[in-house]
């Protein structure tokens, strides 16, 4: 079974039903926000979006729907609903009442000297504090232009299994590489899952060895949204997102 049906059906068996009530496509990430004040967020892939005026084609209006027909949307062909699915996923699970270890990834990941770290998408804050701490940091990221050095995207598969640390972009479960990118780092030291798009799930991740889910929890849902309708993304959040890093039991 792929994350993304696990993912779902640990949703529809553990978390209860909620009312959408707000929805943002925005060009850098999508928002949802349900009836309780919970909201979350996934990255927007722009490739391969509809060529028309109407770039979602499902059924409308999502407004009023219920969460969990939303979630049916992770995993779709689409890229665009599969970031709506998983919005709406993260709107559920992402919780401020939720077992926390808080705080950046950088302040709990414990870096030595001879680590050889595959970092799959570009982190941009990351790579020169990582760099400073280890034997090899090695990119792979879809857009190469982003630095000198920087290996295809689909180098990852076959140089993570040479890697002691892996830091993985949550936006591969969007359009469904994270389960083999989590396959090739299953013997590293360290996987971590991070970004924006994290759902924390620690009983779908921990068995895949995964044992750092790094993501955001939407605090002031207002500016969030506002962000995203105006084609911002993590970077312009700021503080309408507290960081939190989930440390799982090796």
């Amino acid at each position: 079974m792929s994350i993304a049906d696990q993912v779902k059906k640990y949703v529809r068996e553990h978390v209860s039903e909620k009312q959408i009530v707000d929805v943002r496509m925005g060009l850098g990430y999508t928002g949802v926000c349900l009836e309780d004040g919970r909201c979350g967020v996934a990255f927007t892939f722009k490739e391969g979006l509809y060529h028309g005026c109407s770039v979602f084609t499902g059924k409308r209006p999502l407004k009023g729907k219920s969460s969990h027909e939303l979630v049916e949307y992770f995993g779709s062909p689409s890229l665009l609903e599969s970031s709506l699915g998983l919005s709406t996923i993260n709107a559920l699970v992402n919780d401020v009442s939720a077992q926390q270890a808080g705080g950046d990834i950088l302040n709990m990941l414990q870096l030595a000297q001879q680590d050889r770290v595959g970092m799959v998408g570009y982190f941009g804050p990351l790579v020169n504090p990582i760099r400073k701490c280890v034997r090899e940091l090695v990119i792979f990221e879809i857009d190469e232009d982003r630095e000198a050095g920087v290996l295809p995207a689909e180098r990852a598969y076959e140089e993570l299994p040479r890697c002691d640390i892996a830091v993985i972009t949550s936006t591969s479960l969007i359009n469904g590489t994270a389960d083999e990118l989590i396959d090739a780092a299953r013997n590293c030291r360290e996987v971590v899952l991070l970004g924006a798009s994290t759902p924390f799930i620690s009983e779908i991740f921990q068995p895949l060895s995964v044992t750092f889910l790094s993501g955001v929890i939407v605090v002031d849902i207002a500016s969030v949204m506002q962000t995203i309708s105006e084609g911002g993304g993590m970077a312009y959040f700021g503080a309408a997102v507290r960081k939190n890093t989930l440390r799982l039991n090796p």
